[in-house]
Parts: C-alpha cells; sequence; structure tokens
C-alpha cells in the first residue's frame, strides 16, 4: 500500500467516524451531497476520489474544520460541547449533530487546571475573549456560562468544552458560590 493510498483510507476513515458520532446513515449523507449511495460508501471505504466540496461540505455539517477530516488535526474549536452530570450525552450547536474529541482536541500548550470560585455577590466579570481552547467543569453551585448571545446554566457535574475566541463571561446563579475547575489549552 503506497502512502497516498493510506492517507485516503485514513480521510475515509475520518468521515465515517464522524458521521457515526453525529448519528447520521450514509442514505442521509449521499442524499445531502447530493450522490448515489454507493458513490458515497466508496469515498467512506477507499476515501479516494473525495471532491474539496464534498469535504468543506461534510465539514461544516459535522461541525469540524476542513483540515480535521484531510489531515485529522485542527487547533480551533468551531461550537461547543456540553456534557450534562451523569448523561455523557453531548448538547452541539445543532441538536441533529453530536461530535466525537476530534473537534476538541487539544494542541500546543495547556494550562494547569484553576479552581474558580464566583460569587453570586460580586460584580459580573465582563466578557472577555482569548486564543485556545476552555473547559469548565462544575463542582458547586450553579454557573451560568455567557458564550457570545447564548446563554448556559450548568449545574454540578455538568462540563461544557468551547471556543474561547468568542467574548464570554461565567457568573453564579442564586445565592451559593459557584466553584468550577477551569483548564485553558492555547
Amino acid at each position: 500500500m503506497t502512502a497516498d493510498s493510506q492517507r485516503f483510507i485514513e480521510i475515509g476513515q475520518r468521515i465515517q467516524g464522524l458521521r457515526e458520532a453525529c448519528d447520521v446513515t450514509r442514505e442521509e449523507m449521499a442524499e445531502e451531497l447530493e450522490v448515489s449511495v454507493e458513490t458515497y460508501t466508496a469515498w467512506e471505504e477507499t476515501g479516494a476520489d473525495v471532491p474539496i466540496s464534498a469535504i468543506y461540505h461534510m465539514a461544516q455539517q459535522f461541525g469540524v474544520e476542513f483540515n480535521d477530516i484531510l489531515n485529522g488535526t485542527s487547533s480551533k474549536l468551531n461550537t461547543y460541547q456540553i456534557v450534562r452530570a451523569g448523561q455523557g450525552k453531548e448538547v452541539p450547536r445543532n441538536p441533529r449533530y453530536h461530535y466525537e474529541d476530534l473537534a476538541w482536541r487539544y494542541v500546543d500548550k495547556i494550562m494547569q487546571p484553576l479552581l474558580v470560585t464566583i460569587d453570586p455577590t460580586e460584580k459580573p466579570h465582563k466578557p472577555q475573549a482569548h486564543d485556545g481552547q476552555e473547559f469548565n467543569y462544575v463542582l458547586e453551585g450553579t454557573l451560568v456560562l455567557t458564550w457570545g448571545d447564548q446563554q448556559f446554566k450548568l449545574e454540578p457535574g455538568d462540563s461544557v468544552f468551547f471556543n474561547p475566541t468568542i467574548m464570554h463571561c461565567q457568573s453564579a446563579l442564586g445565592d451559593k458560590p459557584a466553584v468550577f475547575v477551569c483548564v485553558i489549552a492555547e
């Protein structure tokens, strides 16, 4: 097997993995891309002859970057993932699509975990943005993550991955402090 054919097979495997993680059938994806099921199946099995336009469209559908499918690497998170305590279930931007860890691969530098306490009586923090990827895991209280124009209420045991280049801030809800672990990969 040549290096090129191996690379194509890996592309097909990534496409299949993302499709399965998003709970989409081959038939649905073929219809979305306006190709026959046989053509789409060949793309997954061999990775060969997949048009650039189809890879771009799949990257948008699966919520990952174009390079994630081509090379299996990316340093940018373009969505968010919430995991509710005890459920292990993703709640992505679009309820139809679920995302694999591929979309949240930490690269380069990872900060040491920070233990953060936010008192509900404190003046709210101003929204900020920074490079990298951020992970919050709630230990106590209720944390409200404001991310762009969206708000997420997180209870103890809930976690969230998100792209912190979008303006965001955290606050406590109720009368108890919110305690959470914060990890940032730059």
